[in-house]
């Protein structure tokens, strides 16, 4: 279904665009085979082979009014990732609240069985169990039914939410650290105050056109006990790379179109990969997700004119460093990665090199340092600052 290529998803692009007005507006709820009525975008722009501001330009262009409701659908990801940069720690409660998880199903054999039907879609709940099939298969949800499976999730089978958005995590292809915890939040009412998700057999129903209808699914939906939210930080501005510097280029799978740094003047000695698919989850995380990382390494390496450079896992941040080292480098450039896996990686890399007389230089794109700051309340009024 994604050719993990920059070429390949602004071909994608291209192909929606026509379809990106009132025809997304009327037709984006229904979950049909193929997916016809959305973009099927996310993927790229999760990975940035293709951006949120090519996306939204291109849109613009075509539709300069009338495609509101897909513009606001790509400012919803660049929200997500401003409200949890903003509130890091959210992230890290989600992490501890799943391996606290994930030693309860050690030791609760009733809750690790009905966790492991829901999983392979073995709850007779109809529709559900398509829908967790088909995600292990494809690597890939419509956004509606994302939100009817954790409602059901939630509501109806009663199981931690913080296991389903790991088992999203572990299987989406543009599984995304903020998008996918805070939607998962949202749908339990962890997120705003009060405010639930409620799957039904009836809409359910009408938006996949009558293949599915569920029967006996939850009739309320009480939100779960909600901790206070912590007060937003200063949004980051990132940093600048020093002109002068020897620099390497370290690309990492949040951010697969980096040439935006050569076009800042960038030119760097070296380039290296930096990527942590498998800290997205404790457990194992998908092999189709692993491969599209791959393939778009690959693809981003081309465009680079370096596909030989070293990819470094996560574990290797010492062979990063001597891979600086041997290259005679005082900066290391990357592209910002926001809050999750990624970014706690390179935190770590900056204290090593730094003990070491190398800067971990991180370059925050206009589109996130623009719009971040306006993730601290709800998304209407990120919306009207940043949509106008």
């Amino acid at each position: 279904m994604f050719t993990p290529t920059r070429t390949a998803g602004l071909e994608r692009l291209a192909a929606f665009l026509p379809r990106a007005g009132r025809d997304y507006a009327a037709t984006r709820n229904l979950d049909v085979p193929g997916h016809p009525h959305v973009s099927g975008l996310s993927p790229w722009l999760r990975h940035r082979l293709v951006t949120e501001a090519e996306v939204i330009e291109a849109t613009l262009r075509r539709h300069p009014r009338g495609a509101e409701k897909f513009l606001a659908e790509v400012w919803w990801r660049s929200y997500w990732k401003g409200w949890l940069e903003l509130r890091p720690s959210i992230w890290s409660a989600y992490r501890h609240g799943l391996t606290a998880t994930l030693d309860r199903l050690a030791v609760e054999p009733d809750l690790a069985a009905r966790a492991k039907a829901a999983m392979l879609g073995a709850t007779g709940i109809d529709g559900f169990d398509h829908w967790a099939r088909d995600l292990v298969a494809t690597g890939y949800l419509h956004n509606h039914a994302r939100m009817w499976f954790a409602s059901i999730w939630i509501f109806t089978l009663r199981l931690p939410w913080e296991l389903g958005a790991d088992f999203f995590l572990r299987h989406l292809i543009d599984g995304d650290p903020a998008s996918n915890t805070l939607s998962w939040r949202w749908v339990a009412g962890l997120q705003t105050p009060g405010k639930t998700y409620l799957a039904t057999a009836d809409n359910i129903a009408l938006n996949t056109q009558g293949r599915f209808n569920p029967a006996a699914l939850a009739s309320v939906a009480p939100p779960l006990p909600m901790l206070a939210l912590p007060e937003p930080r200063v949004a980051p501005e990132g940093e600048i790379p020093d002109p002068t510097a020897s620099s390497l280029l370290l690309v990492t799978e949040e951010d697969l179109s980096p040439e935006f740094l050569s076009r800042q003047g960038l030119r760097p000695r070296a380039v290296a990969v930096l990527t942590d698919v498998a800290g997205r989850s404790p457990l194992a995380v998908a092999a189709p997700v692993h491969r599209f990382v791959a393939g778009a390494v690959a693809d981003a390496l081309a465009r680079l004119h370096a596909p030989d450079a070293p990819v470094c896992a996560r574990s290797d941040l010492l062979r990063l460093l001597r891979i600086a080292e041997a290259e005679g480098v005082r900066q290391i450039v990357t592209p910002y990665a926001p809050t999750g896996p990624v970014a706690s990686a390179l935190a770590e890399l900056a204290r090593l090199a730094g003990a070491h007389g190398i800067a971990v230089v991180r370059v925050l794109r206009d589109h996130d340092r623009l719009a971040w700051p306006h993730a601290t309340h709800g998304f209407f009024r990120f919306r009207d600052a940043v949509m106008g």
